[in-house]
């Protein structure tokens, strides 16, 4: 996705891309595949997070993969519809956005909703597919060495802005990514003061 620095999409088309990534990105994935299984309602157990890290302290892996690559597709699903029918690659951005406040603050669950690690990799996905394997890389091998969930999606979110800038010419990307990973590193306070503190859960510890 070549691009430059000018904004061409008007507003109408703007705020309509915005909707239909919000309305993507508030699908509450976690609670709805945990529901559906007799499950717990996540919010009441582990760190109370909706994602699929939560969903795995209830010790079912696969409720926690589904959750996980259903968080990461409704990114996906938000960016490539905004890309071919609202506007191109400007409007996939702007639905980007909206996909991942949807997910942070889904209008469904009161506003309280996850951190938006999985979607923030799903919209990598559907940018520019090279940096989310770099970003997931990434999360992999802090979560092999660390074990901190949180730890490996801060690390990664601090790379994947700049791979997009430097490394593929997208500007515009970049700092739309860099304005998401802001808002994931604020989403995620309470994780790094209990990193700083020793008392951060691990992953596969149960809630």
């Amino acid at each position: 996705m070549a691009e430059t620095l000018t904004w061409s999409l008007s507003g109408s088309a703007t705020l309509i891309a915005l909707v239909v990534g919000y309305l993507f990105g508030s699908i509450p994935f976690g609670i709805i595949l945990t529901k559906l299984s007799g499950g717990p309602d996540l919010r009441s157990i582990g760190s109370g997070n909706i994602g699929a890290t939560n969903v795995l302290r209830t010790g079912n892996k696969k409720l926690a993969a589904a959750t996980l690559v259903g968080d990461m597709l409704k990114g996906t699903a938000a960016v490539l519809v905004a890309w071919h029918w609202l506007g191109g690659p400007q409007a996939a951005l702007v639905a980007a956005v909206g996909a991942f406040l949807g997910h942070v603050f889904p209008v469904w669950l009161r506003f309280r909703g996850g951190k938006g690690v999985a979607t923030y990799l799903g919209i990598l996905i559907g940018l520019k597919g090279w940096v989310a394997l770099a970003f997931a890389a990434i999360w992999i091998a802090m979560a092999w060495l660390f074990r901190y969930s949180s730890l490996s999606a801060l690390t990664a979110s601090i790379a994947s802005p700049l791979l997009l800038w430097l490394a593929f010419g997208m500007p515009q990307a970049a700092m739309v990514m860099a304005c998401l990973s802001v808002l994931l590193w604020i989403m995620h306070r309470e994780n790094i003061a209990r990193l700083l503190a020793g008392r951060e859960g691990k992953i596969g510890q149960k809630g």
